[in-house]
């Protein structure tokens, strides 16, 4: 028998042994208040908190994070000799590259009182928790298991804090933090915070240090003396945020199993190439580099990348990949062919002419009193001016959109959601719900200065990939609300400062995934077999998305896979690559 398999013999036979004992395999005894538990494990909903300094012996600590879930993520931290931890099972066990911070809350300062856009407030109710998950999901953490939290909701060893907006009600931040003191009598009367996170569409700056504050105080209150976290090392913008609250480095190691959610650690370091990919190339190339795909980066800045499996060797740009053949590509970058090859498939299209004839364009908008101007073959958003009502708005437009493309349709308006259906292998992956983008007053900017902030906020969220531009598009929104770029709105009034829904023009995306009607479902996939394509992003108009009713605009043969989260698109891109190397669920 081989070193290795008798160390995990030895392992699995401690580990047995150590399922009998308090803090192992269930959840610590300790009682605020009492003598601190011996191997303390706390139960944090996404995995266990594992109490290193609680352990004296490395290898039951070892033993212990074998032990994680499938589907979970379990830390030991504080652990004080983690070479020896990682030395009883090497080929699993692995020390953590992230940086310990800590916070004496003797020292903290609270904010000066200042009324927020958002609230804060701890978790109350199921829906809090389906929203928290959402949140991890969409974050790329390990959600938590709702109902197993929900029975604990009394106990005082979790907190989780929540950012609700004001005005929409929708949870836009998490925090979960830890009491040391409560979970297993920690006789440094500590604790810590972990599983930030805040929602990439979060109209409000300040979230993520609003949470931090918020559980420090709490913790503050019950005298507990010092609050941690740990935060990957490369993480330059979170470390920035807790140094500016006053944390300070300390010496702490963590210590991990290695799982499919940490492999690309494993992986090696990303090379110049691939960190220079924008974020839709970027998702998935991580996921073929998580499954052993070979990833060759031909043109980082123009997204193009080849990927190599079992002798199968496939081109992409971003998406769009050999397996889309031209025809089907030309079908959807001439977006007056897209509708008339749907609606000959019986598909629900909005009426569409040439913008050549002024005259026919003038009964065109007579008729249908509304209209949308777009270039033929434009892209991003880019020349698209919605819901025009006058022919000088029109002509203003048509204009406008010349620059992006020699070729302009005008096409009849149809209000509703905007909505977008990603269809991989001819079926229904993801659909979200996009809004056109938002700013909220705050009594002292202008539009133009809070354009620019949430601008600022949308490109941290997207790799760069979305902000407001300032154009007569941009003006013309404004002017339809008796508004200018220097009107100084109100506090707390939302402000609509387009109104397209794009997300590379500011826009923001709601996945909906789980409400789309069947027959929306139906239409989606038909739409891509009309079209010939095995991977698009559909834009429907639609009443609701719980509705049968609808219109197609526009097929995308590139969608952007990463606006989707956390819905499985690179996934399901990748299996369709590359069947072979689909994970076995």
């Amino acid at each position: 028998m081989s070193t290795e398999s008798q160390m995990n013999r030895k392992l699995t036979s401690r580990a047995l042994r150590l399922e009998r004992r308090p803090g192992i395999g269930g959840e610590p005894r300790a009682e605020s208040g009492d003598e601190s538990a011996s191997e303390a494990v706390v139960d944090c909903g996404w995995g266990r908190l594992i109490a290193g300094q609680t352990f004296s012996d490395p290898a039951a600590i070892a033993a212990c994070l074998l032990e994680e879930r499938s589907g979970q993520r379990d830390i030991a931290f504080y652990v004080d000799k983690p070479h020896v931890v990682v030395a009883q099972a090497p080929q699993q066990l692995f020390v953590d590259p992230s940086e310990a911070f800590r916070l004496w809350l003797s020292a903290y300062r609270p904010q000066t009182a200042v009324r927020r856009p958002f609230t804060l407030r701890r978790w109350r109710t199921r829906a809090d928790l389906a929203a928290v998950n959402a949140l991890y999901r969409g974050r790329g953490m390990v959600s938590v298991d709702a109902a197993r939290l929900w029975r604990r909701r009394a106990e005082r060893k979790l907190t989780y804090a929540l950012a609700e907006d004001r005005v929409s009600g929708e949870i836009l931040g998490v925090a979960m933090g830890v009491d040391h003191v409560e979970a297993f009598g920690d006789p440094g009367q500590g604790s810590s915070l972990w599983s930030l996170a805040v929602a990439p569409q979060a109209p409000h700056g300040g979230i993520g240090e609003a949470l931090v504050r918020y559980l420090a105080e709490i913790f503050l209150a019950r005298g507990r003396s010092f609050m941690d976290v740990s935060v990957l090392h490369d993480n330059s913008q979170a470390i920035a945020l807790y140094e500016k609250l006053g944390f300070q480095r300390i010496n702490v190691f963590a210590v991990k199993r290695r799982n499919a959610i940490n492999e690309l650690l494993f992986t090696g370091p990303l090379d110049d190439s691939v960190s220079d990919l924008n974020p839709y190339a970027r998702i998935i190339v991580d996921e073929a580099r998580r499954r052993g795909i070979n990833v060759e980066v031909i043109d980082a800045p123009n997204g193009y990348f080849r990927l190599e499996f079992g002798g199968r060797s496939v081109i992409c740009r971003e998406s769009l990949t050999e397996l889309t053949t031209a025809i089907a590509m030309s079908r959807c970058q001439d977006k007056a062919v897209t509708l008339k090859l749907l609606a000959d498939a019986d598909l629900s299209v909005p009426d569409q002419i040439p913008a050549d004839d002024r005259e026919a364009v003038a009964e065109f908008l007579a008729r249908h009193a509304a209209v949308v101007v777009k270039p033929a073959d434009g892209e991003q958003g880019k020349g698209i001016a919605v819901n025009l009502t006058t022919m000088d708005e029109v002509g203003d437009a048509i204009d406008a959109a010349r620059a992006h493309g020699d070729r302009v349709i005008v096409e009849q308006f149809c209000a509703g959601l905007d909505l977008r259906i990603v269809v991989i292998d001819y079926r229904v992956v993801a659909a979200a719900v996009r809004r056109p983008p938002t700013v909220i007053g705050d009594g002292r900017s202008t539009i133009a200065q809070l354009i620019e902030k949430q601008s600022r906020r949308r490109a941290a969220a997207t790799g760069g990939e979305s902000s407001i531009p300032v154009d007569k598009e941009t003006e013309r929104c404004l002017a339809s609300q008796g508004l200018a770029l220097d009107a100084v709105p109100e506090s707390e009034r939302v402000i609509l400062v387009r109104n397209t829904a794009n997300l590379h023009t500011g826009g923001t995306i709601h996945d909906v995934t789980d409400e789309l009607h069947p027959a929306l479902v139906a239409a989606a996939e038909r739409a891509a077999r009309a079209l010939a394509i095995p991977v698009t992003g559909l834009d429907f108009l639609v009443p609701a998305v719980d509705g049968e009713a609808y219109v197609i605009i526009e097929a995308n043969e590139r969608p952007g896979l990463a606006n989707h989260e956390p819905q499985p698109t690179a996934e399901r891109f990748v299996d369709l690559l590359f069947p072979r190397s689909r994970v076995a669920s």
